[in-house]
């Protein structure tokens, strides 16, 4: 399927890896030339051979930033130009205790998973709506509605994602420029795996059996009951960043199973 995105110019937050790095390949696939982002010059330069091992003729390149880093942030704001389609990918979380969890964290996940789309989206939106076209989605979690009593902290930031993503669409009102949320459920990404695969060598389990115990104990309101992949989530990205999904605008989709009902 043609998604009519051949010669627009992407850039994914946090993309080294998981949901980012996958919708890098699917962009890429489609034509888009992909900026994406890690921490390090080494992740990036891994990332960028992935990609380019699927089809040397990708027009990728990466810049670096920690988004808990200022200068890292001015810099790389400092060097986005002409960005078509912008995917505020990038976020970090723990599992801890509310009682547990001091105020540098709670500022901390604010920064990264929050302030990056905020900021990324300051300076993307104005060039956009003067060209009259453009594409920002934000990538929420499931965790937004349900609130895990161990992730509080994350799942703030993932509900302050949508109001951002909601009121920014206000500014775009009769122009080609749309502003979306996608909220992914529980993703086998690298993180994901690793995960299943500690939990299964300490109980002595399958990573299957595992998997399933996961919905059937944890994430009961699953209504598909096993991990959606990287490239599910990205594929839905991938669309929404397209002219064909022109009427789609302050929305949020939800690629989560089921598993928020109609919560969020």
């Amino acid at each position: 399927m043609d998604l009519k995105l051949l010669g627009k110019t992407a850039f994914i937050s946090g993309s080294t890896a998981g949901i980012g790095f996958a919708i890098a390949k699917w962009l890429l696939a489609e034509g888009v030339e992909v900026i994406i982002n890690g921490r390090s010059v080494k992740r990036i330069d891994e990332a960028i051979d992935k990609l380019k091992e699927i089809n040397p003729e990708y027009q990728v390149r990466g810049i670096t930033a920690d988004f808990q880093n200022e200068a890292e942030i001015n810099a790389l704001i400092a060097n986005l130009k002409d960005v078509d389609i912008l995917i505020n990918n990038v976020g970090i979380f723990n599992s801890q205790s509310f009682f547990e969890t001091p105020d540098e964290d709670w500022h901390k996940h604010f920064e990264v998973n929050v302030m990056s789309g905020v900021r990324l989206s300051r300076h993307c939106l104005p060039s956009m709506l003067e060209k009259n076209w453009g594409r920002i989605i934000f990538i929420s979690s499931e965790c937004a509605g349900l609130v895990p009593e161990d992730m509080i902290a994350y799942s703030m930031t993932k509900t302050a994602m949508l109001a951002v993503s909601r009121g920014l669409s206000h500014l775009t009102k009769s122009t080609g420029v749309t502003i979306n949320t996608v909220v992914p459920g529980s993703t086998l990404s690298e993180g994901a795996e690793r995960f299943l695969e500690g939990v299964a060598e300490r109980e002595n389990k399958s990573t299957k059996e595992v998997e399933e115990n996961f919905f059937k104990e944890v994430r009961t309101t699953s209504l598909l009951q096993r991990f959606a992949s990287v490239d599910e989530v990205a594929s839905t990205v991938c669309y929404l960043a397209s002219p064909l999904a022109s009427a789609t605008n302050g929305a949020t989709i939800k690629v989560e199973g089921g598993s928020t009902g109609i919560s969020i």
